[in-house]
């Protein structure tokens, strides 16, 4: 494939190792000094871009690469109020997009599991309250992070007693991790706890407690070349492909 990555920070420059790995060539590359080169002239002959940048930015980009006809794999995160408009956008137009808010295999083993988890609770009448908690480096611009935000509204969708979330990051470069915190929530609410410091690629933690127990779900990302790998993996499999596509459809 000949690509383009837009954005070039860590997580770009992790997927161009792994496109290079793969026999794949990166064409061009777009960043915060050449980002007008994002245009039809450049993006000729592109087969994949990646869009990894800003909640600010997401949305004009992924536009830009459906209007020059490329498929485009977007991990960005923190825009998706406007998600099922570029995805509207990307059906009038026939492009090909796949979006994830996570690329990590694990991470979607972990929605996988908290899905069936969030439905047995149903089921069974159990008495759990629900949190989750997130990590990441003190770079990541949006809070809650997107994958917590999937693991919210697929539990909330499960869940009677939960209608809504509601993040909790008071000093959010603080080291305390308020997982434990319902930070007086009320009933129906399920809290999101958001916490930053250093270097960490990705901790996720669904927690559901009653008076006698607790059940614990947790992934860590050690690596953020998991990332960049499902990434590319996702541009692979959209060659040849029109609609728009989520990891379900890769793992499928």
């Amino acid at each position: 494939m000949k690509t383009a990555l837009i954005g070039y920070g860590k997580m770009g420059r992790e997927i161009e190792r792994i496109l290079v790995e793969r026999g794949h060539e990166v064409l061009l590359r777009i960043d915060l000094e050449n980002r007008a080169d994002l245009d039809a002239a450049h993006l000729a002959g592109i087969d994949a871009a990646f869009e990894f940048t800003t909640p600010a930015t997401a949305f004009d980009n992924l536009c830009t690469c459906i209007d020059c006809g490329v498929p485009v794999v977007c991990g960005t995160t923190g825009w998706t109020g406007r998600l099922e408009e570029a995805k509207r956008r990307c059906l009038e137009r026939g492009g090909a997009l796949f979006y994830a808010s996570n690329y990590s295999l694990g991470v979607n083993l972990l929605f996988h599991l908290n899905r069936q988890l969030a439905e047995a609770v149903e089921r069974l009448g159990a008495a759990y309250d629900v949190r989750i908690g997130e990590v990441h480096h003190t770079r990541k611009l949006d809070a809650p992070s997107g994958t917590a935000i999937t693991l919210a509204e697929e539990t909330i969708g499960r869940l009677a007693s939960k209608t809504r979330w509601r993040n909790y990051a008071p000093g959010i470069e603080r080291a305390a991790n308020r997982l434990d915190d319902p930070a007086a929530a009320a009933p129906d609410e399920l809290v999101i706890a958001s916490r930053r410091e250093g270097d960490v690629p990705g901790i996720h933690t669904v927690l559901y407690e009653s008076a006698d127990d607790r059940i614990e779900l947790r992934h860590t990302i050690l690596d953020r070349r998991t990332l960049a790998l499902g990434a590319v993996v996702a541009a692979e499999f959209l060659r040849g492909r029109k609609g728009v596509y989520s990891m379900d459809d890769l793992l499928q």
